[in-house]
């Protein structure tokens, strides 16, 4: 039987467990990047594993989340972050070099090779053909390690493409069609692959958006093929001895296939809260708009930017509009400011932002009150742009330089078409903003530099068989990480420091939880499916620990925080019968017993002593895992095998 793609990779790089969808694999791990939001904590644990120096082929620190410095905070993380990377043999980018994932796949990413980064849209390149999964801070530091990364063996969907997208429809609104169609959940376990005759006409940074927000599917990745077009791609970045051809073989078997007729589609936006909340955009005409944001990894590229230029060039953008434009990299902002491309913009009355994820991740650019915002960013969960009642919606370059001009949520195909972007035979290269580590020999004498903002790793309390805990929280279904631990420019500058950071758990919830979680000393979360959707920040895993949570039980788990979860040493427990969920209360006194024995046999059993309810819970973790879970935490875990060997 033949295999897919992904298949193929998995094969070249499995270390341990079988490849059978459901079992849990490891996973030898060629690069590894992150980001300065999650990167301290990584980099933390990476010390306190007492490795000197990272073992994989390739590892780059990017700062592009916390560049907004109001304060001492954000610079002496990256202090931290450069003078470590420069000692355990990282690459640093620094400061305005670009987007991680922009980056990654302009200079770094591989074919057929595996990556894992502390940001959930580590996917993006699989535009280019790499495995490439987003993972906790603490899973990529054990891969820096050396160690695995495991995960549970995906199934393999296919997404069959036919035809050639029309003028003024684009990548984004293929991916938004596949949200539309298997909605945030229907990726979980599952790696998503594109082919048919139609990926040809698709090139490289639109692969990339595409598998950028397969992370808003649940999906464990997605991946195109490495072709000619991939071979092109990597020609012009100076990066042709970088390609292998790579495609799945004609019999290979795939469990799930969506057909999609790309000629067929037509723009689409994602309306609030919710990037599967997908319509067309003709049928939006009427909303008045008060701010566009062009930019993020999912749409920052050289041939993004030259189309939204292409439409604005000559004309001006609507007075009731604020139009902000952040380039994904210094190689795209460089090439547009040479090619005069920036200018037709600033004409155009863009304000440009710095290469950063800037108002994607909710630092800066918060629209006004109730406002009306497109984005062509990947999230717009409720609060996350920094303004609690603000409408955000989805859409691709094309729709939001169309919208801007009008004042409306327009369709781009009412617009003359421009001409295609050709993609360039040559990009601009200039790596002068990353810097290289220190040679073995050189990283005894450089100093790691901490700010007085760094603060210690929580821990989690020894497990026992029996935890009686109160029902400290109830949630609904798909909270994601920006509800566990939000965002923005108030609360990312703390990243490294836990303590401070609780006190903003839930807080778009349930303001009070904190205070709460303090006062019992700890206790459970009660939640619905699919909980932990969105980010791989660990720290909604860390915060709820460091505020005593011992478990969390839901009715499904996402699946990076599933394992952030574990790593912390939190059991993770799901409902055997969903329906159980609406017998719990917020402020039960809630019992588990057979903790221990039920990290083996898959059964705990929760009393709810308030309402005199017995519930049969499912603990579905690994062995591996469930020795993580006894170890308390990742980190122990590691620590322990490290010492043995």
């Amino acid at each position: 039987m033949g295999k897919t793609i992904a298949q193929k990779i998995i094969e070249a790089h499995l270390v341990e467990g079988t490849p059978v969808p459901g079992s849990e694999i490891g996973l030898r791990i060629d690069q590894t990047l992150t980001q300065d939001a999650t990167g301290t904590m990584a980099y933390l644990e990476f010390e306190a594993m007492g490795i000197p120096r990272v073992k994989t082929e390739l590892s780059v620190a990017y700062i592009d989340h916390n560049t907004l410095q109001s304060g001492f905070m954000n610079a002496d993380d990256h202090r931290f972050i450069r003078t470590v990377a420069k000692k355990i043999g990282v690459r640093y980018s620094r400061p305005g070099n670009g987007i991680c994932h922009q980056v990654h796949l302009e200079r770094f990413a591989r074919p057929g090779k595996t990556l894992i980064g502390s940001d959930s849209h580590t996917p993006t390149a699989g535009g280019i053909g790499c495995l490439a999964m987003g993972a906790g801070g603490l899973d990529v530091a054990v891969a820096m390690g050396g160690g695995a990364y495991y995960i549970p063996c995906p199934k393999m969907t296919l997404v069959r493409l036919t035809g050639q997208l029309r003028p003024m429809v684009s990548a984004k609104d293929v991916i938004l069609e596949v949200l539309r169609r298997m909605t945030v959940k229907g990726g979980v376990g599952k790696i998503i692959e594109y082919g048919g005759p139609g990926v040809a006409a698709l090139s490289v940074p639109q692969r990339a958006t595409i598998t950028n927000m397969g992370a808003e599917l649940g999906a464990t990745t997605s991946i195109f093929p490495s072709d000619n077009v991939t071979r092109e791609f990597l020609a012009a970045q100076g990066r042709e001895e970088d390609w292998v051809e790579l495609s799945s073989d004609e019999d290979a078997v795939y469990d799930e296939v969506l057909e999609i007729d790309l000629s067929a589609l037509e723009p689409l936006a994602a309306c609030p809260h919710s990037p599967d909340n997908v319509k067309h955009v003709q049928s939006l005409a009427m909303t008045k708009v008060d701010q566009v944001c062009i930019g993020s990894c999912t749409n920052s590229s050289y041939t993004d930017l030259m189309t939204v230029a292409a439409i604005l060039k000559g004309r001006t953008v609507s007075p009731d509009v604020s139009l902000v434009i952040a380039p994904g990299s210094r190689q795209v902002l460089s090439m547009l400011s040479a090619n005069g491309a920036l200018t037709d913009l600033l004409d155009a009355g863009a304000r440009i932002l710095e290469s950063a994820c800037g108002p994607c991740i909710g630092m800066g650019q918060s629209p006004n009150s109730a406002g009306v915002s497109l984005r062509t960013f990947n999230r717009n969960f409720e609060g996350r742009s920094g303004t609690r009642d603000a409408g955000v919606y989805l859409v691709s370059p094309e729709t939001a330089a169309a919208s801007c001009l009008t004042g409306y949520i327009t369709d781009p195909t009412s617009l003359p078409p421009i001409a295609p972007v050709a993609a360039p035979a040559h990009f601009a290269v200039n790596d002068n903003m990353i810097d290289l580590p220190a040679s073995p020999e050189e990283a005894a004498g450089v100093e790691v530099l901490r700010g007085p903002n760094i603060k210690p790793l929580p821990q989690a309390q020894p497990l026992s068989d029996e935890m009686n805990c109160a029902c400290l929280l109830k949630v609904g279904d798909d909270i994601t990480t920006d509800h566990i631990m939000p965002a923005g420019s108030k609360i990312l500058p703390y990243r490294s420091n836990i303590p401070h950071l609780s006190q903003y758990c839930f807080e778009v919830c349930d303001p009070a939880f904190p205070a709460r979680a303090k006062e019992a000393g700890g206790g459970f979360i009660v939640g619905g499916a699919n909980y932990g959707q969105g980010s791989s920040r660990e720290h909604a895993a860390l915060v709820p620990l460091y505020l005593g949570v011992r478990a969390v039980i839901a009715k499904s788990f996402a699946r990076i925080h599933k394992a952030n979860l574990v790593n912390a040493g939190i059991l993770p427990l799901e409902f055997e019968h969903p329906a159980d969920y609406d017998k719990i209360a917020l402020g039960d006194e809630l019992s588990l017993t057979g903790v221990l024995s039920g990290l083996d046999t898959g059964c705990v059993i929760l009393t709810d002593r308030t309402a005199g309810e017995v519930i049969r819970l499912v603990c579905d973790v690994s062995p591996r895992q469930a020795e993580v879970i006894r170890a308390g935490g990742l980190l122990h875990y590691t620590r322990e095998h490290t010492a043995a060997e």
